[in-house]
């Protein structure tokens, strides 16, 4: 008797300390942005492919790096605040018709990650540069790769205080003054300038032709959810696609998953259930809850369905290795399958490889979605979803930030600085070219812009498309659908084009 009641105080216990464990670490489970998948082995895959398929494969000797003498803050007149560092950018000139010819300048706006993995994955800039005759720019981030304010990572991670010129409308300024000391040197005045950006970088990349349209003739915003912010777009639209693109790719794989979950809180809330559960899922360390676990499966299906490129289909070779199991295998083995299937075959598998805080983009975008970038993304608890239920909780996001920085996010300021609300309406009456481009299975375009707001702010969708999949390299097997989608981009960049040179010609 004893001995049952004991189990049961300990079954009652481990349920508990997991669902809390839920609560706490739930709070930074939002979705990564990014250009490109954060797994190393997909990772070292594509960009391999990419540079070697790609038409116009670029070579490394026509790249030229560079650094800018930044200013530390644009925004403020105190003598601390014209302190200054190294922000990198590099250059490619090897189709660029020149200043005396007004050849434009195609500008690649660097995100949360060093720039060096964008130079050969980005296509938009070197499948095009030579028939626009563009001169081919990529500019970092700032506290991102090399372009460290403070003279080192240690000392600009450092605290709050020294975080506090990491934001986006300090990014914003830092392409601004690098492109116009670019104009300068180059004697290229005249040169229009056209900013491509990805994700995050998509979002720059519409912000910046918004408050620097004298600066930028227009924008390319590839699946950026500016919409993702202060209540505008669904909270569970994300994860609803998610949901939707595992469904439409198995329906036996997604109730494999969908069904999942309990189990593992099954066997968690046994006796030893975590050893079990980091034995048959062969984790590299043992498993403290069996959070650890589900968020790890989470970011393993969320980047499946948010990367589902073409060619390789990461999605429906993990579905394909849960579903080509023995007759007999159990949930959990099929789970395991398709960890294998998509991580690859590996001594272990490490649980914290999506959170890992010595990451530098996982560091740096931890400060700046505590900060700025709150995008209120959480579990549905619809009847369909294929997880379990786990609404954004602001209270807690902000009691968690203010622990790890002392600082509270401001999640309206998004929208007050940059706007977001009554979108089509507002931009309608001032905004001018830009294209708002998504695939419709890409998670994120639920936050996206996906209808035509005017004749020259244009949203371009496609039904397949994955996240920021037209800006990339394009390749011989890309299918028709991705073509015409980077086709119809070409057409109204030339427009703009068209109509910048004509107005110059008007007034010269």
């Amino acid at each position: 008797m004893m001995q049952h009641l004991f189990s049961l105080i300990i079954m009652i216990f481990l349920l508990v300390f997991s669902f809390s464990a839920n609560i706490s670490a739930s709070h930074f489970n939002i979705p990564r942005l990014g250009t490109l998948r954060r797994t190393s082995q997909l990772y070292e895959s594509q960009t391999s492919t990419s540079s070697s398929t790609s038409s116009f494969s670029s070579n490394p000797e026509d790249f030229k790096t560079f650094y800018y003498n930044q200013t530390l803050d644009h925004f403020n007149y105190r003598p601390d605040c014209y302190s200054t560092f190294q922000q990198k950018y590099v250059i490619n000139s090897k189709y660029w018709g020149g200043p005396n010819s007004n050849a434009p300048i195609f500008a690649f706006l660097g995100a949360e990650g060093p720039l060096d993995s964008d130079l050969f994955s980005i296509g938009f800039l070197s499948d095009n540069a030579l028939q626009f005759q563009a001169l081919q720019v990529y500019i970092e981030h700032r506290y991102y790769g090399k372009s460290i304010p403070f003279g080192s990572r240690e000392e600009a991670f450092r605290n709050a205080s020294t975080l506090g010129y990491f934001n986006s409308a300090q990014a914003i300024a830092d392409y601004a003054d690098v492109l116009l000391h670019l104009k300068k040197n180059l004697s290229a005045e005249n040169s229009p300038i056209i900013v491509v950006g990805g994700s995050y970088g998509g979002m720059l990349a519409a912000w910046f032709r918004l408050k620097y349209p004298h600066i930028v003739l227009g924008s390319l915003a590839s699946s950026a959810p500016i919409l993702y912010f202060d209540g505008i777009s669904p909270r569970f639209g994300y994860y609803s696609i998610v949901t939707k693109d595992f469904k439409e790719t198995s329906e036996s794989c997604y109730r494999t998953i969908r069904k999942s979950w309990a189990k593992i809180d099954k066997v968690a809330s046994r006796p030893h259930g975590l050893s079990t559960l980091g034995k048959r899922f062969n984790t590299c360390s043992q498993l403290n809850t069996s959070f650890e676990l589900k968020d790890y499966l989470d970011s393993i299906y969320t980047e499946a369905a948010q990367y589902n490129e073409p060619q390789r289909y990461p999605l429906r070779v993990l579905c394909s290795a849960v579903d080509g199991e023995f007759v007999g295998t159990d949930t959990l083995g099929r789970i395991y399958a398709g960890v294998v299937a998509y991580m690859g075959h590996r001594s272990c598998y490490d649980m914290n490889e999506f959170k890992n805080t010595t990451d530098e983009t996982n560091q740096g975008w931890r400060w700046q979605t505590c900060s700025e970038i709150v995008m209120p993304i959480g579990h549905g608890s619809g009847k369909d979803s294929m997880f379990p239920s786990a609404p954004f909780n602001l209270n807690h996001f902000i009691n968690e930030c203010k622990s790890l920085y002392g600082v509270l996010p401001r999640p309206h300021w998004v929208t007050t600085y940059y706007g977001g609300h009554d979108l089509k309406r507002i931009l309608h009456r001032f905004a001018s070219n830009i294209i708002f481009s998504n695939g419709l299975k890409d998670p994120y375009s639920s936050g996206g812009v996906l209808e035509n707001i005017s004749e020259s702010v244009v949203a371009i969708s496609t039904a397949n498309g994955s996240h920021c999949l037209d800006i990339m390299m394009t390749k011989p097997s890309d299918p028709q659908w991705l073509v015409m989608q980077r086709n119809t981009e070409v057409k109204i960049v030339k427009r703009w084009l068209s109509k910048y040179y004509a107005d110059l010609l008007a007034i010269n």
